[in-house]
């Protein structure tokens, strides 16, 4: 059977999962009776209830006389890792964009690495229902982002498909009216445009895999194409190893993807996308070959981790109270075995101390990390993200980012003066309907807790995007981390509605009366210029005196919720998340008030 081999790429949110839902459902890959959700290659609760596709995976439809392996890759850039590794699997992309929303940062990411492979383009222009589509701009858009990125002749003639996804429909025209139901002319399109793998099966085998996959009863799986030759289920066969060197293992276990389902088969050829077993620690870039025929080919580049973090064991008085996995071997295990899938994942055991230094593309990288814990059961604090700094020939380098905010008229001014504290460069600024484009360079380090206070400066109608960019000598610091204090719990107890409301005009509080306190754990934001330790579990006095106001009920404010990304954004570096499976508490580094304040009088 021919054979294609495509990747859908597109800025987060822009409707690639649900055209992967649209194509399966076109070509009945799913039985009748079979019940399916949708987005369904967004196969964990976490990607579920996010809305957004944290590992690339590959899927695989039957259409006409071909079988079509489809690579759905993230859209985030904490996952564009997963994107850039992927392209060397696949011989052309679906380039998926938002027709109101148009180009993005993430898109010309995509969209460049696609390019630099020289890869077919097919454009597709996704949500064209919406009443606010403009796909004529939209496509003028994409036409300057190649010409941007240096596309050549060929690639600028590329082909437009206008789709809706969720709505099951597709069209070559423009016009919404024109929708035809299923998504023919998307599939018609990718058998026209794309082109056929290499199908060399006579020459010695060459697989590279691109990714990894990890499963319990066979180990870590590699997935990757098969450039030339074939390869076959128990057969004896040599890696060549990122360092040169040379393993040589059976092949136990091989796959094919089809659907969301992973079959095992006897027998691959070049062109196909597999998964093999064997191997415990193969790696992203290695190249498998026959015995005794060794061709390796050129290393895959994996990105370097931008943001990394502390991990340790639970040191709160409340350990052990909710989570049932808790001891640093535990822990320990579970890090290292998040890297045999994640290969953008970094673990190092600190010396002498039940703390590991976790290294990640990015705050939401490490946040997914930290909640799939959380509901597995583990209990753990984790530290302040921090970014990673690289020497180069004697200099400090610091990643930065490509930023764009769309914001409403009236915050344009507050978002300026946010991102210039934080030592943000303005490149441009578009303003249309009521709405401004801002276009930033920002140190990635500038970032980090800037999305609370965006989103409280503009009301909740700021949207953000961001890219990771490059590395940059590190300048001076002109932003010297959180504004706000906080108020610090000084014993331990159950907080009451007397203190709450005694408390409540020194700031907003996180807790709600009845919650359960420790000394040196964060209660709340402070509106003085230092932390404020506070007694959150004094109860009103009873005396034999009756009060006219006796009976009156203390009416408190709501307390301000936080998501586990808020408050990785919020602590500051004397500060810590401490993570268990039904609560995120907010604590200092230093518990005792008295040891606290001495330690902060010898360090100002």
């Amino acid at each position: 059977m021919k054979i294609k081999n495509i990747a859908i790429i597109a800025h987060v949110d822009h409707g690639k999962t649900s055209l992967v839902d649209a194509l399966l459902k076109t070509t009945e890959t799913f039985r009748d009776n079979e019940v399916v959700d949708t987005c369904v290659m967004d196969s964990n609760d976490l990607e579920k209830e996010r809305g957004i596709t944290i590992l690339s995976k590959p899927t695989g439809v039957y259409y006409k006389d071909y079988k079509i392996n489809i690579l759905d890759t993230p859209g985030h850039a904490d996952f564009s890792g997963e994107v850039e590794r992927i392209m060397g699997m696949v011989d052309g992309v679906l380039l998926v964009v938002d027709a109101y929303e148009g180009t993005m940062p993430q898109t010309r990411f995509v969209l460049k690495r696609a390019l630099e492979h020289h890869h077919k383009v097919v454009v597709v222009i996704n949500k064209i229902d919406k009443p606010t589509a403009r796909p004529a701009v939209v496509i003028d858009q994409v036409l300057d982002l190649f010409i941007d990125l240096g596309a050549d002749d060929d690639q600028l003639e590329f082909k437009v498909v206008y789709t809706s996804a969720v709505n099951f429909t597709s069209s070559i025209s423009d016009d919404p009216d024109a929708q035809e139901e299923g998504m023919e002319a998307l599939l018609d399109m990718v058998l026209k445009e794309i082109p056929d793998p290499e199908n060399d099966i006579e020459s010695s085998l060459q697989f590279q895999p691109a990714l990894l996959d990890y499963n319990d009863y066979v180990g870590r799986i590699g997935i990757g194409r098969i450039k030339r030759g074939k390869m076959a289920l128990n057969q004896m066969v040599s890696c060549v190893r990122i360092d040169g060197s040379i393993t040589n293992f059976r092949v136990q276990k091989l796959f094919n993807f089809e659907g969301i389902k992973r079959n095992e088969v006897e027998v691959a050829y070049a062109g196909d996308i597999i998964g093999i077993a064997g191997l415990p620690d193969i790696y992203v870039g290695e190249t498998v070959c026959e015995q005794n025929k060794i061709d390796p080919l050129p290393l895959i580049h994996v990105s370097e981790p931008t943001v990394q973090m502390n991990f340790g064991t639970n040191t709160s008085p409340f350990v052990g109270r909710d989570g049932k996995i808790l001891t640093a071997r535990k822990i320990e295990e579970r890090l290292f075995k998040e890297t045999q899938s994640d290969v953008s994942l970094k673990v190092e055991r600190v010396e002498n101390k039940e703390e590991w230094v976790v290294s990640g593309r990015g705050e939401l990288h490490l946040s997914i990390l930290i909640e799939n814990l959380r509901r597995e059961g583990f209990e753990f604090q984790v530290s302040r993200p921090k970014v990673i700094l690289k020497e180069i020939d004697g200099i400090l380098y610091e990643p930065y980012e490509d930023v764009v905010i769309d914001v409403p008229d009236e915050y344009v001014g507050p978002a300026i003066e946010m991102l210039g504290t934080r030592r943000g460069n303005l490149i441009s600024m578009d303003s249309k309907d009521s709405q401004t484009r801002l276009t930033y360079v920002v140190p990635s380090k500038g970032l980090i807790g800037f999305s609370t206070e965006f989103m409280t400066a503009t009301h909740g109608y700021g949207i953000m995007n961001h890219v990771f960019s490059e590395f940059k000598p590190v300048t001076p610091d002109t932003y010297v981390g959180r504004k706000q204090h906080v108020l610090v719990s000084i014993n331990s107890g159950s907080a009451t509605a007397y203190a709450c409301g005694q408390i409540e005009d020194r700031g907003e509080l996180f807790i709600a009366p009845g919650e359960e306190v420790y000394e040196g754990m964060i209660i709340g934001i402070c509106n003085r210029e230092e932390d404020l330790a506070v007694n959150i579990t004094r109860a009103k006095q009873m005396t034999n005196q009756r009060s006219s106001t006796k009976d009156s009920t203390v009416v408190l404010k709501a307390p301000r919720q936080l998501s586990l990304e808020n408050y990785l954004e919020f602590i500051d570096d004397d500060e810590l998340v401490e993570i268990t499976p039904h609560h995120i508490r907010l604590r200092k580094v230093i518990l005792d008030t008295v040891e606290r304040k001495k330690y902060d009088s010898r360090n100002k």
